[in-house]
């Protein structure tokens, strides 16, 4: 400790003028060390003296902890930040009780953003408060204005905190970040703001709310303003125009202070290359990027944010560490600089002899040592921050015939109609390209899209299906933003527009789709039915679950798809991925209609609503457009009413409560459509009530269905209710499965022949419902269950193993299903027709069969229909005995 006071007065002048006034404070420290709890401990006596002594004896504690080594830079600036806040929030209420002293000190907030927001303040820093108020609660006096009694509020808070005496002052306050500071008061209406940063807010000031919090005065309203603004700040469809322009505020930054860029004497520790500016934006950019969709992100200090962004693998972990080093010694630096003279200053001195006695303060030879000392930081941070700016690919020309060449050499088989296409384009003849924003956008990312087309195996069929997609968007500028930002999501739209319609139209409806790819995670395997379940749970109202659930399905399946058209994923897993997005939904979507409704009508005691899950959903292996196969049923009793305000008798109120369960998992919003829900497997079908009690769907299963409702009940299982409620389900499908029963062969024949006669197959190489197909197997494996009564398992892979390795079906019988769900699944996506799909694409879809080209596909389904369509044939009613 004597060192660093001896540095402190020999090299800080306001240092030693501090020592000196506070010879007790220098006394203990000198013997103790700093004890910053009670420097910060609440305010007593008259205000605004007790704040500036207070003031100085932090600023003399913290700088001499810190030269000592014994405060490291977080204890440093957070001690400084919890001063400011405590300050500030002594001046709103003094403020306040000096007007209003009967009132209490309610209404008016102050919202930190910057450094004090995120609880990194200088030693020397400004704050940069936006004072709010609300009309409605705000103290003021009889036929006073809320506006002018928040407005003299807020000038005396200023006051109280800026005005210098003997004793100093407290705290520099600048309020020019609030919305258009030259036209409007220093103090507005949460409402007027609320409006202004929901609509009209400018890049920069989304940045500047990535380090804000509710810092003084009444917090609950601030907390209030900022959940509002979050979907301002936090955006999941990502504005990569506003990421473009928080780059070119630092670009200007470097142009302006251009005298401060290069390291030496007279660098600009926060604004030079490689300083603490770069830092920060680095920072916010990959925050802005992720955060939308990554809570975890949204965390405001600049260290903080680095380790976070590093552990989700937003940003090289090593990167990461430098710049966290990086920002810990230019900022320990800068407080060096401001406790020289108590200066707001953030430059190395221009002349020798100040620089080095900057240096001496920190404990180092001279200025040479200082400067080396911060040049691997600063070059390291200007290399990684540059990463972020490279200059932008050429435009391509406007001239017809040198474009038609590039196209040509970019790979375009008919470049004279890709060039037509494109000069459509910037004619502005689909609406969402006729803006001059939109055609600068346009010219900026046709560069990177046409190679990444061009590369893919059908250039000029992606193009046109490129197209299609603009026609129907009501604006394309985030979009083309987002192809020029991200080189490798280019990529992808060029393999989806080649390959995929299905994905093409997906996205031609909803282009926002695209932001789910934005990082590598999309082409991974999504989580279980709990953590699906966790992510689709969201703010807001009934209305805004809705919503959300339904972007977050819309972009699962379509991240799913492209798995496929990628070749991340094997089409089987992207089949189990699709069916628990769906299970996920239904939970959410389920359990918040059902809360809906019990507030209108209460419960129907010691009873729930459970449902059960068929078909492809029952047995987990959907495919992208699939629908769900559902039945509803509800426990207890049928005859009992509900305990609400508008009771209901049992039956009335699930059958109502289950229509309500269908429209929130299919009816169209704003976010896009969700599932088509089938319900025809219900007892009676169609004829029959919506949702049936358990009791009911057990009598029915034993003594009303048809054979083929008890096939179709071998891939049933339940999805919703509680652990009871599946249960006692799942205890009525085990027993009625294991009920003996006459003519299985006969009516599957006979049901079969009639599928066919219906529902032919969609072309040559419909999977499902060609002879041989899958529906041929599924018939198979359900007689043999039924039969047998052995084998029930809901994931027919599963089932077909058992029945194999009871010698019950042919071994061949596990690849068949393998093969044919592959098949499916991809044609699902490329080729919806089950038509022969294009050369690249029969590629694309061999290989997601695990098959060399489409010739050995071919074979390899041939040899599979005809190995089913046996299996099948030996299980028809004149081959009864045969078999057996």
């Amino acid at each position: 400790m004597a060192d660093a006071l001896q540095r402190a007065e020999r090299h800080a002048p306001f240092l030693a003028n501090l020592i000196g006034r506070e010879a007790d404070l220098a006394a203990e420290l000198a013997a103790r060390g700093p004890d910053i709890a009670a420097l910060l401990a609440p305010f007593e006596g008259e205000v605004a003296r007790t704040l500036r002594v207070r003031r100085r004896r932090l600023a003399l504690a913290l700088a001499i902890g810190d030269l000592a080594g014994l405060l490291d830079f977080e204890t440093v600036t957070q001690a400084l930040s919890d001063f400011a806040d405590a300050a500030l929030d002594t001046a709103i209420r003094t403020a306040i009780a000096e007007r209003y002293p009967d009132a209490e000190p309610s209404g008016f907030v102050a919202i930190a953003l910057g450094k004090h927001g995120s609880r990194e303040l200088n030693y020397s820093s400004d704050i940069d408060p936006i004072f709010l108020f609300d009309p409605q609660t705000l103290p003021r006096r009889e036929r006073e204005e809320p506006a002018e009694a928040a407005v003299r509020i807020g000038k005396r808070v200023v006051e109280l905190l800026q005005a210098r005496d003997g004793d100093g002052y407290v705290l520099r306050v600048d309020l020019r970040l609030r919305p258009s500071p030259e036209a409007t008061p220093i103090a507005l209406p949460i409402g007027a703001a609320i409006a202004y940063y929901e609509s009209q807010a400018l890049p920069w000031e989304r940045a500047a709310f990535v380090r804000s919090r509710a810092a003084a005065g009444d917090i609950a309203l601030g907390e209030h303003f900022l959940a509002t603004v979050q979907p301002f700040i936090w955006r999941r469809a990502l504005d990569f125009g506003a990421i473009g322009e928080i780059r070119g505020i630092s670009r200007r930054i470097r142009a302006h202070h251009a005298q401060g860029q290069a390291l030496g004497p007279g660098y600009d520790l926060k604004r030079g290359r490689g300083g603490i500016r770069e830092v920060e934006f680095f920072t916010q950019i990959h925050q802005l990027i992720h955060g939308g969709r990554e809570q975890g992100l949204r965390v405001p200090a600049t260290l903080d944010a680095l380790a976070a962004l590093s552990a989700a693998g937003r940003i090289d972990g090593a990167d990461a560490a430098a710049l966290a080093d990086a920002y810990r010694v230019h900022r320990t630096i800068e407080h060096r600089l401001q406790m020289v003279d108590d200066r707001q200053t953030h430059s190395l001195p221009e002349q020798a002899e100040r620089i080095d006695n900057v240096a001496r303060l920190h404990g180092i030879d001279d200025g040479a040592a200082l400067i080396g000392l911060l040049r691997p930081h600063a070059e390291r941070v200007g290399a990684i921050y540059d990463s972020l700016d490279e200059q932008a690919e050429p435009r391509l020309s406007g001239d017809a015939d040198a474009l038609e060449t590039m196209l040509a050499g970019a790979g375009f088989e008919d470049p004279s109609a890709a060039r037509a296409r494109i000069e459509s384009w910037r004619q502005g003849r689909a609406p969402a390209l006729r803006s001059p924003a939109a055609q600068e956008a346009l010219e900026a990312m046709l560069p990177r899209l046409l190679a990444a087309l061009g590369a893919g195996p059908a250039p000029n069929a992606a193009l046109n299906r490129l197209d299609d997609m603009l026609r129907r968007l009501p604006s394309a500028i985030n979009f083309f933003r987002l192809i020029e930002a991200r080189p490798a999501l280019a990529r992808l739209l060029g393999e989806v527009l080649a390959h995929a319609p299905t994905l093409a139209d997906a996205l031609g409806r909803r282009s926002e789709l695209l932001d789910g790819l934005i990082d590598a995670t999309a082409l991974e395997g999504v989580g279980d039915v709990s953590q699906l379940a966790a992510e689709m749970q969201g703010p807001g109202d009934y209305q805004a679950l809705l919503d959300h659930v339904r972007r977050t399905v819309n972009e699962k399946r379509f991240a799913l798809g492209v798995q496929i058209v990628a070749g991340a994923s094997d089409p089987l897993d992207v089949s189990a991925g699709y069916s628990r997005v769906a299970e996920a939904a239904i939970e959410v979507l389920a359990s918040a209609t059902v809360a809906e409704f019990v507030g209108a009508h209460g419960r129907v005691p010691d009873s729930e609503l459970a449902i059960i899950a068929l078909g492809r959903l029952g047995g987990g292996a959907l495919t992208h457009a699939s629908d769900l196969d559902l039945v509803y049923v509800f426990t207890g009793d049928h005859g009992a009413t509900s305990d609400g305000a508008k009771p209901l008798g049992a039956v009335h109120y699930y059958n109502r409560l289950a229509q309500r369960v269908s429209g929130a998992l299919s009816v169209p919003t704003a976010a896009g459509p969700l599932y088509e829900i089938d319900t025809r497997l219900r007892p009676s079908g169609a004829q029959g009530p919506l949702a049936v009690s358990l009791d009911a769907f057990a009598l029915y299963q034993r003594e009303s269905a048809w054979t083929w409702e008890h096939m179709a009940l071998t891939r049933a299982r339940p999805v919703f209710g509680s652990a009871a409620a599946r249960g006692a389900i799942q205890a009525i499908i085990d027993e009625v499965l294991l009920q003996p029963r006459d003519n299985v062969r006969a009516d599957a024949a006979e049901m079969r022949a009639e599928m066919m006669k219906h529902k032919p197959p969609r072309g040559d190489f419909d999977a499902k419902l060609l002879l041989g197909g899958l529906v041929d197997l599924e018939f198979a494996v359900h007689v043999t269950q039924l039969e047998r009564l052995t084998g029930f398992d809901p994931d027919l892979a599963r089932a077909i193993d058992a029945l194999v390795a009871q010698d019950a079906l042919p071994a061949a019988m596990r690849p068949a299903h393998d093969f044919l769900t592959r098949l499916l699944v991809t044609l699902r996506l490329v080729a919806p027709d089950a038509e022969a799909p294009p050369p690249a694409t029969a590629a694309l879809v061999a290989r997601a069969c695990g098959l060399a080209d489409w010739d050995a596909l071919v074979a390899r389904l041939d040899a599979t229909r005809q190995a089913v369509s046996a299996c099948w044939h030996a299980l028809q009613p004149e081959n009864e005995d045969a078999a057996e």
